[in-house]
C-alpha cells in the first residue's frame, strides 16, 4: 500500500498536529465595516483629544521685531496733536505774565457803550527801557521824559477794520491844558489824560489800551523775519539812524523803525510818517498772519514774547482783548480793512470839522462800511 501524503488541516483551522499540546485556534473575524445606511464612529479607544496649537514665541508673534507691541499710528497723531495745543496755549500764556499794566481809564464823565470794539494804539518814544546800546543802534538818542510817536484808534465790528492815525501834532483841547498839541496830554497826565482827551475830542469811546515802546516794535518785526517797506525816494535821515533806496525791500527791527519814525525828509512832515507807520503796521499783520507763525514753532514762539518788557495794556484789558486786537491788527490792509489819517484841513494839523465828525459819528455807530473814500484818505487831506 501507498504511504497517504501528510495533511495541513492543523494548519487551516483543525485541531493541530497530533500530539501538539497547544493547538492553533481560529478566531472569528470582525469586521469595522458599518451596515449599509450608518456612519462609523470611533471606539472609544480610538477618540483622541486633538492638541491645543502651541503658541508662537513673542519674536515670531511680532514678526521678528521683538516683544514690545508698538502704538497704533492713530494714538501717535492725537498725542502730538495735543501736545501741539498745548503749546500753542501755553505759550502765549506765559508770556501775558510779563506784560505790564496801566492805569488808562479816565473815570468821570466818559461816552456810553458803543457797538463795535475801539482801541487805542500808542507807541510810546520812551527810551526809559532801552539799553545804551539800544539807543546807539535804533538811533533814538537819550531824550527824556515820555511822548507819544503813534497814536492810532483801531475800530473793530460789524463792518471792515478800520486803523485810523491821529498826528500828534494835531492841536486840540486837553483838559485842564488848554488847545495844544495832542501828545501833550500823554506827556501831562499819561494814559488816563489821553483817553480822556480823545474821548473828548472824538466822542467815540475807547474800550481797551494797548502801548509798546520802540524795542517792541524791533521785536515783533525781527520776531517775523523782517517786513517789506516800499519808500517813494532815497531816505537817509541820521536822526533815525535810516538809510534806504527807494522801492520795496525787506527791512529788519531796526530799519523799519527808522523807517516809521523818520519825519524830517518830506514836506507833509507828520502827515507821511504817519502813513509810513500804517506801512509797517500792516506788513507786520500780513507776516504774523501767515500760516507759518502757526506751523513754526520756534517764529510761534518769537511772536509770543517779542517785546513782552516794551508792551503795556490797560488794567481792564484781558488776555482775551488782547489776542482779538492782535488778530484784528492782521486784517486792516486791502478790502478786509481801511487805513487813514483823520481828516485835517491844513498841515496845522487842524482838523477838518465837517468831515471829522462825520468820520467819528460812523465809527461811533459801528457803521465802517460807509465811510467814504473823501473820509478815509491817506493823509487826512481832502482828495
Amino acid at each position: 500500500m501507498g504511504k497517504e501524503p501528510p495533511t495541513y488541516d492543523w494548519l487551516y483551522g483543525a485541531d493541530g498536529p497530533p500530539g501538539d499540546p497547544e493547538p492553533t485556534r481560529v478566531l472569528p473575524v470582525r469586521s469595522d465595516r458599518p451596515p449599509s445606511g450608518r456612519s462609523a464612529s470611533p471606539r472609544p479607544e480610538q477618540r483622541r483629544a486633538t492638541p491645543p496649537p502651541r503658541p508662537l514665541p513673542p519674536a515670531a508673534a511680532d514678526g521678528g521685531r521683538g516683544g514690545r507691541r508698538r502704538p497704533p499710528w492713530r494714538r501717535v497723531v492725537l498725542g502730538v496733536l495735543v501736545l501741539w495745543l498745548a503749546f500753542l496755549l501755553v505759550v502765549p500764556i506765559l508770556a501775558w505774565s510779563d506784560i505790564t499794566r496801566v492805569e488808562a481809564d479816565p473815570g468821570g464823565e466818559r461816552p456810553g457803550d458803543q457797538p463795535g470794539t475801539t482801541y487805542l494804539l500808542v507807541g510810546s518814544d520812551s527810551r526809559a527801557d532801552l539799553t545804551r546800546r539800544q539807543r546807539r543802534a535804533f538811533g533814538t538818542g537819550d531824550a527824556g521824559g515820555q511822548r507819544t510817536d503813534t497814536i492810532m484808534l483801531l475800530h473793530v465790528g460789524s463792518g471792515p477794520n478800520l486803523l485810523l492815525s491821529i498826528p500828534r501834532d494835531s492841536l486840540v483841547d486837553v483838559p485842564g491844558y488848554g488847545r495844544t498839541k495832542i501828545n501833550a496830554a500823554y506827556a501831562f497826565g499819561g494814559a488816563p489824560l489821553l483817553v480822556q482827551t480823545l474821548e473828548q475830542a472824538t466822542g467815540i469811546r475807547i474800550d481797551d489800551y494797548v502801548e509798546i515802546g520802540m524795542g517792541g516794535l524791533v521785536g515783533l518785526v525781527n520776531a517775523v523775519g523782517g517786513v517789506e517797506i516800499c519808500p517813494e525816494e532815497d531816505m537817509t535821515d541820521p536822526l533815525a539812524n535810516l538809510r534806504v533806496k527807494a522801492g520795496c525791500q525787506e527791512a529788519n527791527g531796526r530799519t523799519a523803525l527808522g523807517y516809521a519814525r523818520s519825519r524830517k525828509l518830506s514836506s507833509l512832515g507828520d502827515i507821511d510818517r504817519v502813513r509810513r507807520q500804517r506801512e509797517v503796521v500792516s506788513s507786520v499783520g500780513r507776516e504774523v498772519a501767515s500760516p507759518w507763525s502757526i506751523l513754526n514753532p520756534v517764529r510761534y514762539y518769537r511772536l509770543a514774547n517779542a517785546g513782552t518788557d516794551f508792551l503795556a495794556v490797560g488794567e481792564d484789558t484781558g488776555l482775551l482783548a488782547t489776542a482779538r486786537f492782535a488778530w484784528a491788527m492782521t486784517r486792516v490792509d486791502g478790502e478786509s480793512g481801511l487805513t487813514c489819517v483823520v481828516p485835517i484841513r491844513d498841515l496845522g494839523v487842524n482838523w477838518d470839522p465837517e468831515r471829522s465828525d462825520r468820520l467819528f459819528r460812523l465809527i461811533a455807530t459801528d457803521r465802517t462800511a460807509d465811510i467814504s473814500k473823501r473820509l478815509c484818505t491817506p493823509s487826512g487831506l481832502p482828495d
